[in-house]
């Protein structure tokens, strides 16, 4: 019932929302990952160099994020969004035609900036402080727009790729999203700054997480996820191989798991609105150690369906638990601020992982191996929160 009740008298904020976390497909790696062959080609690098180029240009925008993220607490969100859109558009622009490689990479940045970084940061933000009763089920319900973007764009993109080039492909998806983003922009209810943007010159009022205890304490339990999911993605040749299973048997997972992230979110949300975002903080990630358990003992092809689903199954349900627990820590009002610290520590953690892993790897260490230290990080992730958790139970 709390779904129908966001839908029918909160459509235009939840759509503003879902259609920011939808629009951050773009600078998102599966979608740009899609077009690697034609981009490095187009930008006369090497897939060495473009992976190089990607990582530095991926750890700028984290940088990027953390310092212009804290805005939307004091922008008012339809100008935070007709900026982002705009950098993105230049990105785009920049990317797709622009004739020197120099400026191609930047065009990238920006993309990364604004798809990965300011995107989910504007939907993610937009819902967890502008709603209080049913901010779990709003989180949820928004975070399908990433979902959908990773579950029906590649088949999209690979389809029309067989009549268009890549650059009218990028155009064309643009040209479809102006059809939602215009009408939202012009008519839709949004909401006001919630604070008054700082003086020049005067120190900025609020939060400083990367100074507080209590922000090192849960960080560990939310970034056990993007980190060890990302060694996945990157090295599954290697993990399907170390398992006995094949990369066929990893593309179907795949799609299991892009299923198993909409209950994830669902009931992911609407468990945070009726047992509270701290009790879920201690449980959500128990589908996913019972995958990698799996995997350990199994292997096979159920150890990577179980990776796979599992860690879809919490993927889902973490953006609304996380998000709640920013907001009964930190408060509503400043969410805009701790956001942009969280997603900033999740760019540079996923941006070294794979590095930290292809070290492991070279020195001779299994993947299942791997993936008993990725399950030791969950745990101690997980009891590292326990203290922090503990406390915000008190409060209530």
């Amino acid at each position: 019932m709390g779904y129908r009740l966001l839908l029918r008298n909160h459509s235009g904020l939840v759509g503003i929302a879902f259609l920011a976390m939808f629009t951050s497909s773009l600078g998102q790696s599966f979608f740009i990952g899609l077009f690697q062959s034609p981009i490095s080609q187009h930008l006369g690098l090497s897939a060495g160099q473009f992976g190089a180029a990607y990582a530095a240009v991926t750890l700028a925008s984290g940088f990027a994020v953390l310092r212009l993220g804290p805005s939307i607490d004091w922008i008012a969100p339809r100008r935070f969004a007709l900026m982002v859109i705009a950098v993105l558009l230049v990105g785009i622009l920049l990317l797709t035609a622009a004739p020197w490689w120099g400026l191609g990479l930047l065009g990238l940045g920006l993309v990364r900036f604004c798809g990965q970084g300011m995107m989910p940061h504007l939907g993610n933000t937009l819902a967890g402080r502008e709603f209080t009763v049913l901010r779990g089920r709003a989180l949820g319900l928004v975070g399908i727009g990433i979902m959908l973007g990773e579950t029906a764009l590649p088949p999209l993109m690979a389809a029309l790729l067989v009549w268009l080039g890549w650059r009218e492909l990028w155009w064309l998806f643009v040209a479809f999203l102006a059809l939602f983003w215009v009408p939202l922009l012009l008519l839709a209810p949004w909401p006001a700054a919630p604070g008054l943007r700082p003086r020049k010159g005067e120190r900025r009022n609020g939060p400083r997480p990367f100074r507080e205890a209590r922000f090192w304490r849960l960080l560990p339990l939310l970034m056990v996820l993007p980190v060890t999911m990302t060694g996945l993605f990157i090295y599954q040749s290697r993990m399907t191989a170390d398992l006995g299973s094949s990369l066929g048997v990893y593309a179907l997972a795949l799609t299991g798991m892009g299923i198993a992230k909409l209950p994830g979110a669902l009931f992911g949300g609407r468990w945070v609105d009726t047992l509270g975002p701290i009790r879920l903080a201690r449980l959500y990630l128990l589908p996913y150690a019972l995958a990698l358990l799996v995997a350990i003992s199994a292997g096979g092809n159920l150890g990577v369906w179980a990776l796979m689903v599992g860690g879809g199954l919490a993927m889902g349900a973490q953006e609304p638990i996380a998000t709640s627990l920013l907001v009964r820590s930190w408060g509503a009002e400043h969410l805009g601020t701790v956001r942009a610290t969280l997603s900033a520590s999740m760019v540079f953690s996923t941006g070294l992982a794979p590095a930290v892993l292809g070290i492991a790897l070279d020195l001779g260490a299994s993947f299942t191996a791997i993936l008993i230290g990725m399950l030791a990080f969950l745990v101690i992730g997980w009891w590292l929160a326990q203290g922090l958790l503990g406390q915000l139970k008190a409060q209530d």
